[in-house]
């Protein structure tokens, strides 16, 4: 972002989040439940939630990167009958989720640094959780939760499809620095992390809020592929010379 003019290079902390964008727990600390309203009305968002329960065993554990106030994602997962844990940065939407969805489990913590084990859970969702990721941790991410979901287990991923990296931005009115890819691009991100793309559906989007402009949305399903065991080496004796 460029300096204002008249202004100098070095700007005193107060304003350090208005000239580098927020940390993410500070803008959605901010937002709290004025996200959830902004964004209730997205019927592909909902879509996206039928497809996955659609697929979804009984009982599945569901892992819910980013679950803001729980609704809508954990709050049908949880009605559905599934083991929904969410994590997100924010305290604030943290504790409105818990309220909101008392039958789920949530925590508080950055989910680049929370330990999963391999094919801890039966299903991820990602919903607009990515966006103020580098592109490589976004990437990274995405390969880390491969591997926290079963084979064959689900992914329901989705992300506003622009190339872009490291870009200044305002989000309902909170400074944010943003990255992200193209919608080509990110499927391949995502079949490169070691999912199998099964659907993909593009809409454009307002979200419900006076600062709310037309946005594209675009929604990812698929499945962790299941890799094939590696053979064993064969064993050979070496026949003694004659």
């Amino acid at each position: 972002m460029s300096e204002r003019q008249g202004e100098p290079a070095e700007r005193p902390d107060e304003d350090a989040g208005v000239a580098h964008g927020l940390p993410a727990a500070a803008v959605f600390d901010a937002l709290g439940a004025e996200y959830e309203r902004a964004f209730a009305g997205s019927a592909a968002h909902r879509a996206s939630l039928d497809r996955l329960l659609e697929h979804l065993a009984p009982g599945s554990r569901v892992l819910d990167v980013g679950s803001g106030t729980g609704v809508p994602t954990a709050r049908r997962l949880a009605a559905a009958g599934h083991r929904v844990v969410g994590v997100d940065v924010s305290p604030v939407m943290t504790a409105l989720a818990a309220r909101q969805v008392p039958e789920a489990e949530f925590r508080c913590g950055d989910v680049r640094e929370l330990p999963w084990a391999d094919g801890e859970f039966d299903a991820v969702c990602v919903y607009f959780s990515l966006l103020q990721m580098s592109r490589g941790e976004q990437t990274e991410l995405l390969g880390r939760l491969a591997r926290a979901v079963k084979p064959g287990g689900l992914l329901a991923v989705a992300t506003v499809p622009v190339d872009v990296a490291d870009a200044h931005a305002v989000f309902m009115g909170q400074p944010v620095v943003v990255s992200s890819f193209g919608e080509e691009e990110f499927a391949s991100v995502v079949a490169g992390a070691g999912f199998a793309l099964e659907e993909r559906h593009s809409v454009l989007f307002t979200p419900d809020h006076p600062a709310g402009a037309p946005e594209p949305h675009l929604f990812l399903h698929g499945r962790r592929i299941r890799r094939p065991r590696p053979k064993p080496f064969a064993v050979t004796k070496n026949k003694p010379n004659e």
